[in-house]
């Protein structure tokens, strides 16, 4: 642990998620904040006039909702907890709408379950439709789909919500906003020799002995939540924030290389994570036979795999598996995710994108195996 957070991992952040609580959202609990809501989403749009992409992760649909509903003290049925959220939602999205929209940007209101995110369909999915949202320049404010969610589906808190995105866009950012500075060796409340600390290693064991342990009284939905979804987002490379949400400007300044909160520092490069992931697949769904062509673009090149150059196709896999990419040879040069099943694939080999949706249907995605998703396995 060191005494001075790295500022280049938020200067350097091109793709940011943000996740803010409800106390940053709401007047304790008394339905949304207004004025807070239009904060954040000026910086949001001043972070998105920057060239970056961000996604924010917000609570507050169930206190906008209790609001609405005039009750002033919360539910403990999960029906009219749904109720409530499904309620809340509508005023929540509208307020981010017409705030960023003041501000020159668009927004998308995206909601999600883990159900969503364990089935590679819906995973890849959703992960597309986000990533076509940032590349139009449009903020997606995600919440978790609480009119739909049982205890066996849900995320269970908005933190862990905010690292599977994370990991859902490769963002190189994950920025929890909380109503605490950050995370201290101990409870500052408690023990005055507590210090502070600016900067750690993600998933580093000692910091859930420092928030509390896991599943204690102290850490339930506190700081022991954020320390886990630092360690679960450094899965796929992105570091963590965490930090003061009523601090002035505090996304604005994380972005200028300030040096505000805990920084928690993922080991592995983005891409390199997703790389090692794809790589350490020991069962494929099935293989693509591909031409030299093929190879010497993937290979050579570094491009990504076109149905074009496909020759046959073995197996049966689903959108979304891992599959092999085996030369005219049948040995295998690299391996990726698939955009199409192998059904489809059938159909698309030796095709070009134009005549995909009149095979189809529909046209998902223009490459078979996109470049990102590809590991060489032969030089």
């Amino acid at each position: 642990m060191s005494g001075a957070a790295p500022v280049a991992v938020c200067k350097a952040a091109r793709r940011i998620v943000v996740k803010v609580g409800s106390s940053l959202v709401t007047n304790d609990g008394r339905g949304l904040d207004e004025e807070a809501i239009e904060q954040w989403s000026r910086q949001l749009a001043g972070l998105v006039q920057q060239g970056r992409e961000v996604i924010m992760v917000s609570s507050g649909a169930v206190a906008e909702g209790m609001k609405r509903l005039g009750w002033s003290v919360r539910p403990r049925e999960v029906n009219e907890l749904q109720a409530a959220a499904a309620v809340g939602q509508m005023g929540l999205v509208q307020m981010y709408e017409t705030k960023l929209r003041g501000c020159g940007v668009g927004s998308a209101q995206v909601l999600l379950t883990h159900a969503d995110l364990a089935d590679r369909e819906r995973y890849l999915n959703a992960r597309s439709t986000l990533l076509t949202l940032l590349q139009l320049g449009v903020v997606p404010v995600i919440n978790e789909n609480d009119t739909v969610v049982n205890d066996e589906i849900k995320f269970g808190d908005n933190d862990t919500l905010g690292a599977l995105v994370a990991n859902l866009v490769e963002a190189d950012v994950l920025v929890i906003l909380t109503d605490q500075k950050g995370l201290y060796t101990a409870d500052p409340r408690r023990d005055p020799a507590a210090q502070f600390v600016h900067t750690a290693r993600a998933g580093d064991v000692r910091l859930e002995s420092m928030a509390g342990g896991t599943g204690t009284g102290i850490g339930k939905g506190g700081m022991i939540t954020k320390i886990l979804a630092a360690k679960r987002a450094a899965g796929s490379g992105a570091s963590t924030v965490i930090a003061w949400g009523r601090e002035s400007d505090v996304l604005l300044r994380l972005a200028g290389g300030e040096a505000i909160g805990t920084c928690l520092v993922a080991q592995t490069p983005k891409n390199q994570a997703r790389k090692r992931w794809i790589a350490d697949h020991l069962q494929l769904r099935g293989a693509v036979l591909v031409d030299d062509g093929a190879v010497g673009k993937i290979v050579g090149e570094g491009k990504s795999l076109l149905p074009i150059g496909m020759t046959a196709v073995e197996g049966e896999f689903s959108r979304g598996d891992v599959i092999a990419v085996r030369d005219a040879r049948g040995l295998e040069v690299a391996r990726g995710l698939a955009n199409y099943a192998s059904s489809e694939a059938r159909l698309i080999c030796r095709k070009s994108s134009a005549d995909f949706e009149r095979l189809l249907g529909y046209l998902a995605e223009h490459e078979m195996i996109h470049r990102d998703n590809l590991v060489l396995t032969r030089a």
